[in-house]
C-alpha cells in the first residue's frame, strides 16, 4: 500500500483513482469553505467523509451539541442576513469579562480577536471586527474568554477510530484584537494526561455528533479541544473533525501513528 500527499484545489487530480482519500491538512479552505464542500462531495472514497466535512467546517454544530446536553461555551450568534446596524451589534456585545470575536467558519484562530468591554478603545475594535466580518457576509460568534486558558491552557483529545489515543495542552493564542495574516496562529503543545471528566465529554461529543450524522461507524479521527469551568468541570470549545492536528510528536507510547495506519488500511 502506497500513499501520496496531493493538494485538494489541484484541478489535475483523478479522485477517483484513489482507493481512499484522507483529509490531513486543508487549512486553506475556510475562506472558500463552499468550494471545499463541493470538493469533498466530489471525492467517491473520503475519510472523513463529506457529510461530516459539511457539518464540521460551520461551528454551528456548537448548537447541536449543546441542545443535546454537551457543556460547550455560551455564544451569541449574529447572522449577516439580518443587516445588523453598528449600534445592534454593540447591544450584543457582552458587558462583564474579556471575551472573543471569530467568523462561525475559520481555522486555526485566523479573524479571531480578544477584547475587553470595560476598555472603549478595545470595545470599539471588536465592534469594528464583527461589522466587518457580517458587511463580509460572513456570520459570527461572540464568547466570553475563558480565563482558565491563561493558566491551563485547552486539552485537546485525540481519537482514532473512536478510540481515545492521547492528549496535547495547547497554550493561549488569543492576546487581542484579531491578525489576519497567515493560515493559522502559532501553537505551542505539551504532552498533558486527559482526566476521567474530560475523557466523558468528549466521548459524549463525538456520540452526539455521530447521532446528528446518522452514522454507525465511528470517525477515522477526531480531536475535541476542552477548556475547564471557573467550578474546574470541563467545557468543549471545539470539536476537530475536518483539519485537525493530531500532535503525534506528544503521543508518548499511545503509538497513535501506528493506529491511525491501521484505521486507514482497513477502510481501504
Amino acid at each position: 500500500m502506497t500513499a501520496e500527499p496531493v493538494v485538494w484545489d489541484d484541478p489535475d487530480v483523478d479522485w477517483a483513482a484513489y482507493d481512499l482519500v484522507v483529509v490531513r491538512s486543508t487549512w486553506d479552505y475556510s475562506p472558500r469553505r463552499d468550494e471545499f464542500v463541493r470538493w469533498a462531495e466530489a471525492v467517491p472514497r473520503l475519510e472523513n467523509p463529506a457529510d461530516v466535512l459539511r457539518w464540521n467546517t460551520d461551528k454551528g454544530y456548537l448548537r447541536s451539541l449543546e441542545a443535546s446536553g454537551v457543556p460547550v461555551i455560551p455564544t451569541i450568534w449574529l447572522d449577516p442576513s439580518r443587516h445588523l446596524s453598528k449600534r445592534a451589534v454593540h447591544t450584543r456585545m457582552p458587558a462583564f469579562g474579556d471575551f472573543v470575536v471569530k467568523p462561525v467558519v475559520s481555522a486555526g484562530a485566523k479573524d479571531t480577536g480578544r477584547y475587553q468591554p470595560v476598555s472603549a478603545q478595545s470595545r470599539g475594535l471588536a465592534i469594528q471586527h464583527a461589522v466587518e466580518l457580517l458587511d463580509a457576509g460572513r456570520a459570527v460568534m461572540i464568547q466570553p474568554y475563558v480565563t482558565s486558558v491563561d493558566t491551563a491552557g485547552e486539552t485537546c483529545l485525540v481519537f482514532v477510530d473512536g478510540r481515545f489515543r492521547h492528549a496535547a495542552r495547547k497554550n493561549a493564542l488569543l492576546t487581542g484584537p484579531a491578525k489576519t495574516a497567515g493560515l493559522y496562529a502559532e501553537e505551542k503543545m505539551s504532552a498533558v494526561e486527559a482526566t476521567e471528566p474530560q475523557l466523558e465529554v468528549a466521548t459524549r461529543a463525538l456520540d452526539v455528533a455521530r447521532e446528528e450524522l446518522g452514522r454507525d461507524e465511528p470517525f477515522l479521527y477526531a480531536r475535541v479541544d476542552l477548556v475547564t469551568r471557573d467550578d474546574g468541570t470541563p467545557m468543549l470549545i471545539e470539536l476537530e473533525l475536518t483539519e485537525p492536528s493530531l500532535w503525534m510528536q506528544h503521543a508518548g507510547e499511545a503509538r497513535t501513528l501506528d493506529a491511525l495506519a491501521d484505521a486507514i488500511a482497513a477502510r481501504v
